[in-house]
């Protein structure tokens, strides 16, 4: 299961439409709704300096929130939409949709990578190369997890690690349709250097 989901702060917007919208900007909030599972939408907004720093956090949009409203039952919801001045690209509004915990969601899991003192190829000097620090993954919104573990014991220089050999939580499955690579473990560059004179050496 996930740790713990990040609270999105909001307060409920009084009166709908293009003129409280406008209000809210004024005031130096970003309007938003709440629409989704099975109850009313519900105008919120946002204060403008937190909403930038949620945004430049990174991927707003691919993480699950618990949505915390003065007033109102807190409740997980994901961004499907931030919409931008076309000009100055700052967010003018937010449309949020509630999640059940049946409802299945990509969001982008984080990989960790265990038993690096045990990794023969990293003992004799080689590198662990990271392609994919995290893993797109269609998942359940009541079950979450809350990383990918790569036990990297025993692994050898040149060695691959792709997404087969990684046991993925039940209910969950890759968004990418094949057996992409996650890392590898590399040769030192004195090593790698040595295998192309060679191979050129070899050539000629």
């Amino acid at each position: 299961m996930a740790g713990e989901i990040p609270d999105l702060q909001a307060e409920v917007r009084t009166g709908t439409g293009k003129g409280a919208a406008r209000q809210a900007r004024r005031e130096n909030m970003v309007p938003g709704i709440v629409y989704g599972g099975g109850a009313d939408p519900l105008p919120v907004n946002f204060k403008y300096n937190y909403l930038i720093a949620k945004l430049k956090a990174g991927r707003f949009l691919s993480t699950l929130f618990n949505l915390k409203v003065d007033g109102q039952e807190d409740v997980r919801v994901i961004c499907r939409s931030v919409q931008r001045d076309v000009v100055k690209g700052l967010p003018t509004h937010v449309d949020l949709m509630r999640l059940r915990r049946t409802s299945r969601i990509n969001l982008f899991i984080p990989v960790e990578f265990v038993n690096r003192e045990t990794c023969v190829g990293l003992k004799r000097g080689g590198t662990l190369t990271v392609v994919r620090p995290e893993v797109e993954l269609n998942v359940l919104a009541g079950d979450i997890p809350e990383k990918l573990v790569v036990d990297l014991e025993g692994l050898k220089i040149g060695d691959t690690i792709t997404i087969s050999a990684i046991t993925l939580p039940a209910g969950t499955k890759p968004t990418i349709d094949r057996d992409f690579v996650i890392a590898n473990i590399t040769a030192p560059r004195a090593l790698a250097a040595a295998d192309d004179e060679d191979e050129a050496e070899a050539e000629a």
